[in-house]
């Protein structure tokens, strides 16, 4: 069986991936039947058949998976200027690390230039040459696992030759647009963007709908590896291919930002002409000890950035204007306009952000006239302003109250804003929604649907009021049976001990996101300190500054929000924060500093030396400044070191000195 398997794969990957099938397709099915037949008498499917590729699992949801590896967002280059600027970046960083490392200097920059797919992300993962998972991209550090749906796309080898541990491949799931009209000719509801139709494949509970979509994929990275290590761009490619995976051919290498440049503009000229989404193209630096080197920010590779193409354009007329309410309170109209096809989506509402865009945009009369819209990044419609020099069109109205409680409104700044914290529906609901959602609470099966349910029937008009929720009261709603009030109740008993850094973040702060409440719990690492925190301990932290303080102060004032958490607390919410390992004597050298680490340490992960550098009393952070007191530089140690050394920063770069404070301070 495993060698029929070999030769059906080897098939599979001659005729998906390189497209040079090499025997015909009844010959094909002929093996195929074999291995059915051969299973079906031992009562054996090995976990790499590729009859496991057929769906027909009807699963009951998404398992949570914690990626090897972070699979990071790109910075965004729009236009030349923002190219020029990311290379003279780079090119800074690469002469700063030379002229300190004058024996053992970076190579000059060289660039590969690849095509940026719209569909959906994938990681793959293969312990022992055996594909073992599939997950989204999540949020970059965890993600949904999908392998049921993955196996379905018959481009993904389910075994491949390397087999020394545990790695990870990234790729995009697409479906090609001539697929799509293959698709779309018998399909009793025809589907109309190859992106939507991929990214709901491959997120179906149904894998024969996964199936139906007969969907692709090209795979570009190696994000993680047991025992890998690649010079450049060029050998991870290689050993892509190596492996059976489909890699995109329209990938070219250049020495110069002018050729890159020339590339991107020729990938623009031709993107209509391709089988498959693309909204943009990637340039990444070549040479992976330059990687190293240049290392991350928090969100984005420096060695990498994505160029996206100008969005489709289209001219349409607008109707009418509403003015939404959101969870804060702001209000942001929303303009309908007759239906257009623009990238592949059928457009009907534009947001127009504020009254100051409408006046800037010179739209104030613009009711019944043609005005020009435009999908930003290929995603959010967006009204660029009229298309003809005509003024007779209605007026747009400003509300003066909300439209939904009728309280007066307050305008802050270009905003309008509905003050009526304590009975605004859309406000309340939005508050209970956005603490339910995946990066907040991550209460399973919860929907704004769900919300506006449980307001308008049981009157939970506070995040705090789901965890009075009872079996009876939840069976006594529509489409709301046993086994959904249980589930429901599951996901809030398990939601109780979420992480500090979640709960603040799901209390919806203003002026504050997920890395300002991370820094909050990281720095104060209890509620009851965060919530007690004065202006003046909160002015300094990274990212906090006057007016998010006092928003921070602010809120934990309101009695809303002090009665809400503490009807929370006593239903049994307990945000949680690791403990740290017990601080040592304060007699060690390291107590009370200030450090910062950077690069590759070999004997023990970024993780484990943060912890104990903490057991010591030290104060680890993430970014070098006039407050930093030490950097502690691994291997590939890039940026944060060049600006220890500007700075006069003592430094310790010998991971034999760091173990030996360890093993002195007893940690």
């Amino acid at each position: 069986m495993k060698d029929l398997i070999a030769e059906i794969e080897r098939h599979n990957y001659m005729y998906y991936t390189l497209d040079q099938p090499d025997i015909s397709d009844k010959e094909y099915d002929r093996l195929y039947d074999r291995l059915v037949a051969l299973e079906r008498e031992t009562g054996v499917v090995l976990p790499f058949s590729p009859t496991r590729r057929v769906g027909g699992e009807l699963l009951k949801g998404f398992a949570e998976h914690r990626h090897k590896a972070r699979l990071w967002s790109l910075d965004k280059a729009q236009n030349q200027a923002d190219l020029e600027a990311w290379h003279a970046r780079a090119s800074k960083l690469v002469e700063q690390y030379n002229t300190a490392h004058p024996d053992d200097p970076l190579p000059p920059l060289s660039f590969v230039v690849e095509l940026k797919f719209d569909g959906l992300t994938l990681n793959l993962t293969y312990d022992g040459g055996e594909l073992v998972q599939a997950a989204t991209r999540g949020n970059g550090v965890q993600g949904e696992g999908i392998l049921a749906q993955v196996r379905t796309i018959r481009s993904i080898p389910l075994s491949i030759p390397y087999t020394e541990g545990v790695i990870e491949v990234q790729g995009e799931g697409i479906m090609f647009l001539s697929v799509l009209e293959e698709y779309n000719k018998t399909a009793a509801e025809p589907l109309k963007n190859a992106r939507n139709a991929a990214a709901g494949a491959l997120r179906n509970l149904n894998t024969t709908v996964t199936a139906s979509r007969n969907l692709d994929a090209f795979i570009y990275n190696v994000g993680y590896a047991d025992h890998l290590q690649f010079t450049d761009h060029q050998e991870m490619v290689a050993f892509l291919k190596e492996n059976r995976f489909k890699v995109n051919e329209r990938i070219h290498y250049f020495s110069t930002l002018e050729e890159v440049a020339a590339e991107v503009a020729r990938i623009e000229e031709e993107r209509l002409g391709m089988d498959y989404l693309i909204d943009g193209a990637v340039v990444k630096i070549t040479d992976f000890r330059t990687r190293e080197v240049l290392g991350y920010t928090d969100k984005f590779p420096r060695w990498a950035v994505a160029y996206k193409f100008e969005a489709e354009e289209a001219t349409t007329i607008l109707r009418s204007v509403s003015w939404e309410v959101g969870r804060t309170g702001k209000l942001t109209p929303v303009a309908k306009v007759d239906p257009v096809e623009l990238a592949g989506v059928t457009v009907q509402n534009c947001t127009l952000n504020n009254i100051g865009d409408i006046e800037r945009k010179n739209l104030k009369y613009a009711i019944g006239s043609l005005v020009l819209i435009r999908r930003s990044n290929d995603v959010i419609p967006e009204i660029l302003g009229k298309a003809t020099d005509e003024t007779d069109g209605e007026e747009i109205l400003f509300p003066e109250v909300c439209p939904s409680c009728g309280t007066a409104l307050e305008m802050r700044g270009a905003h309008i804003f509905c003050p009526n914290k304590l009975a605004c529906r859309p406000q309340l609901i939005g508050r209970v929604t956005h603490f339910a959602s995946r990066d907040a609470m991550d209460i399973e099966t919860f929907s704004i649907a769900t919300a506006e349910q449980l307001y308008d029937s049981l009157g939970v008009n506070d995040p705090s009021g789901l965890y009075y929720l009872t079996l009876a009261e939840l069976m006594g709603l529509e489409r709301f049976g046993e086994k959904k009030a249980r589930n429901l109740l599951d996901a809030l008993e398990k939601s109780k001990t979420r992480d500090l850094s979640s709960f603040l973040f799901a209390l919806g702060i203003p002026n504050t996101g997920k890395k300002t409440t991370a820094v909050l719990a990281e720095h104060f690492r209890s509620l009851e300190r965060v919530v007690g925190a004065t202006a003046e301990e909160l002015i300094g932290l990274p990212d906090v500054g006057g007016i998010v303080a006092d928003s921070i102060v602010s809120f934990f004032k309101e009695p809303v929000m002090v009665e809400s958490i503490k009807r929370m607390l006593e239903a049994g919410v307990s945000p949680v924060m690791e403990e740290r390992t017990e601080t040592v004597s304060t007699d060690n050298p390291l107590y009370g500093k200030t450090v910062v680490l950077t690069g590759t340490l070999q004997s023990l992960g970024r993780d484990e030396a943060t912890r104990k550098l903490e057991a010591m009393g030290a104060k680890v952070t993430g970014s070098v400044s006039k407050k930093t007191d030490l950097v502690i530089a691994g291997e590939s140690a890039g940026s944060k070191l060049a600006k220890a050394w500007d700075l006069g920063i003592a430094v310790i770069d010998s991971e034999e000195e760091l173990l030996r404070l360890f093993k002195e301070a007893g940690v």
